[in-house]
């Protein structure tokens, strides 16, 4: 059985409560990462913790893949893929464009997804009919500017630093091309694509539950999500979100192998 709108909502708002009143407040911090720096904070735990068991009530038979607390039932119909933070680091730094990643697949396939940003109070949503913006200047549908080529684009990575010695020259071909480059942003950059405010994200090395969020924010406002080659972006990988077709095609010149 599939959720409607209020039920992503309602995941929102207990993630919320657990996330916001611990930003920009004292917390322990643990690196997952020996070789590097992956951090994970309590509220990334209690917000997955809180996401699963709101899941767990209204749909006992759906699956759950989350960052924090692991997998179970991958094999079912509906898996839910869920990151409570994504972007712990700007999380930990006080910078509010950290968001909280709830997806929803259906046989493999992104349906109903949402982005939620509690600090600046705007959220994305979208259940595969509907695809809107909520903020603090009220409720409107998303759409994703159209008709741009890559040298009239705004282009978002979250660093160029994360891309490896493979990647990183057709980041930088891409980069070249574009009208104006931002770095950081995680995954607020690609809300502001399907707002209309920017026009392509550009990542590498990403994880489902970085992705499967904001696929059908991302689609549902007509924009194009797709890994380097072309292909589906639900299991993560190298990722290209694009406001259009066009640039999106631009793009994919440059970055497929």
């Amino acid at each position: 059985m599939k959720p409607d709108l209020e039920f992503l909502h309602r995941l929102a708002d207990v993630a919320a409560r657990e996330t916001l009143p611990r930003f920009r407040a004292t917390s322990d911090v643990i690196n997952k990462e020996t070789a590097g720096f992956d951090p994970v904070t309590e509220a990334d735990r209690a917000a997955e913790a809180a996401i699963r068991a709101l899941i767990a009530e209204g749909f006992p038979d759906h699956g759950i893949l989350g960052e924090e607390h692991g997998a179970e039932g991958l094999d079912r119909e509906y898996v839910w893929v869920i990151d409570p933070i994504d972007g712990t680091r700007a999380y930990i730094s006080g910078v509010p464009l950290w968001g909280t990643l709830i997806g929803l697949y259906h046989n493999g396939r992104a349906v109903m997804g949402l982005m939620d940003q509690p600090f600046t109070r705007e959220r994305y949503v979208s259940d595969g009919a509907r695809c809107l913006y909520r903020g603090p200047e009220g409720e409107r549908q998303l759409s994703a500017r159209k008709g741009l080529t890559l040298a009239e684009a705004t282009l978002f990575t979250t660093s160029p630093f994360l891309f490896s010695n493979t990647h990183i020259d057709r980041f930088r071909a891409v980069e070249n091309k574009v009208n104006l480059s931002r770095y950081g942003c995680d995954c607020y950059a690609y809300a502001l694509v399907a707002a209309g405010h920017a026009d392509i994200v550009v990542e590498s090395g990403l994880k489902p539950y970085d992705i499967a969020g904001l696929i059908p924010v991302l689609e549902g406002a007509g924009a194009i999500v797709t890994d380097w080659n072309g292909a589906r972006p639900e299991q993560g990988g190298d990722i290209v979100a694009a406001g259009c077709e066009r640039l999106h095609a631009e793009a994919l010149e440059l970055l497929a192998g």
